[in-house]
């Protein structure tokens, strides 16, 4: 059979940090519609089960028209059951709204380990809604049937990548040996499919739309292939509207403005104009060169979605050039130089007090 497993949806997400109102509210419909269509593309493949591995909201107040249209998903795929283990970002009051929980809608707890059989199959699917008080007792009190084929659920952050939310922290090597077949996880937005032991599989489907620029890439869900003898293999489909893409430009320190925009230009020809694009500029720049980031931007725009132009640059000092310069600049320079401090440190100082002596802010 088919399953499909999915996670940290984060449906009704602000977006404003970066986008306007208007660009924001055009990514939140999105972000529904992609959900819609991945239950679309899910009922297509014969999918039995939904695997929804936390934060399918994105905070505590979302819109009654968003919680809507998640419950009539639901409602109207009656061939599929859907698994719904809370996350860190999920509201409480979404299902408490409900008058009935729809039958083919299965839910887990923080009190307990929950187990569902999936019918007329060997496969059981076992989960625990999880936060930061949660103890390290409760991994030894999950407890699986080894005859069994075992999904478990969780929305957790394994002990390689530190977290500094409210979210729960797995030890992977106390969930090896449990005979699970498949960990089946949320909360890191990036794919990850690895094996957890001889048995298992780990996977972290990743989001089904990229946010913000650490989450950069293709973004989608996992189509599981599984029967009675364990998993077999399984698809990365993306469905994304848009995907944001950070483009890394190193800048040389004989670099002009006009030689850093035909850099810029050369890899953004490869963004689609849909996407959202960041270009970071790296490397280390001439001491006198200013970079107008938005000059750069609106120099190079093709037309995306939303696009941006950081500097990252370091500066390079020639402190040979100021040895014997017997001005002010050079006094300046040669007093920095001998601070004790860390070199990027002296560097951006020398920078930024050349600056005001050139701009007549400082009196020689």
């Amino acid at each position: 059979m088919k399953i499909m497993h999915c996670a940290d949806i984060h449906l009704d997400s602000k977006m404003e940090s970066r986008l306007t109102p208007e660009q924001a509210a055009k990514r939140r419909e999105e972000m529904l519609l992609t959900f819609h269509d991945s239950l679309d593309y899910a009922a297509e493949h014969e999918v039995k089960a939904v695997l929804i591995a936390g934060d399918l909201f994105d905070k505590r107040h979302i819109r009654k028209s968003v919680k809507d249209k998640v419950k009539q998903e639901i409602i109207s795929h009656t061939d599929m059951d859907f698994y719904y283990l809370r996350g860190n970002h999920d509201i409480t009051d979404f299902l408490d709204e409900m008058e009935e929980i729809p039958k083919n809608l299965h839910l887990f707890t923080k009190e307990k380990w929950s187990s569902y059989q999936i019918p007329d199959q060997n496969i059981v699917i076992t989960g625990r809604e999880l936060d930061a008080k949660s103890t390290t007792d409760v991994m030894s009190e999950l407890v699986l049937d080894q005859s069994k084929v075992n999904i478990v659920m969780l929305h957790s952050m394994d002990s390689e990548y530190p977290t500094h939310d409210n979210s729960y922290i797995i030890d992977l090597p106390k969930m090896r040996g449990r005979y699970i077949d498949y960990l089946a996880l949320g909360h890191l937005h990036s794919y990850r499919w690895e094996r957890l032991d001889e048995r298992g599989i780990l996977c972290y489907p990743g989001c089904l739309e990229g946010r913000g620029f650490d989450e950069c890439g293709k973004k989608g869900f996992v189509i599981l292939d599984i029967d009675k003898d364990g998993v077999h293999g399984h698809q990365f489909i993306s469905l994304a509207r848009r995907e944001l893409h950070e483009i890394k430009v190193e800048v040389e320190p004989e670099d002009d403005l006009d030689s850093i925009i035909t850099k810029v230009k050369d890899p953004l020809c490869h963004a689609p104009e849909k996407d959202l694009v960041c270009v970071v500029l790296t490397g280390r720049k001439n001491m006198d060169l200013e970079l107008d980031c938005d000059w750069i931007r609106d120099k190079t725009d093709s037309g995306f979605f939303y696009y941006e132009v950081r500097d990252d640059t370091k500066t390079k000092i020639n402190y040979e050039t100021f040895a014997h310069d017997r001005s002010l600049k050079g006094t300046f320079v040669r007093t920095v130089q001998g601070l004790d401090m860390d070199e990027e440190e002296k560097a951006k100082i020398i920078e930024t007090g050349i600056r005001a002596i050139m701009e007549g802010s400082l009196i020689e």
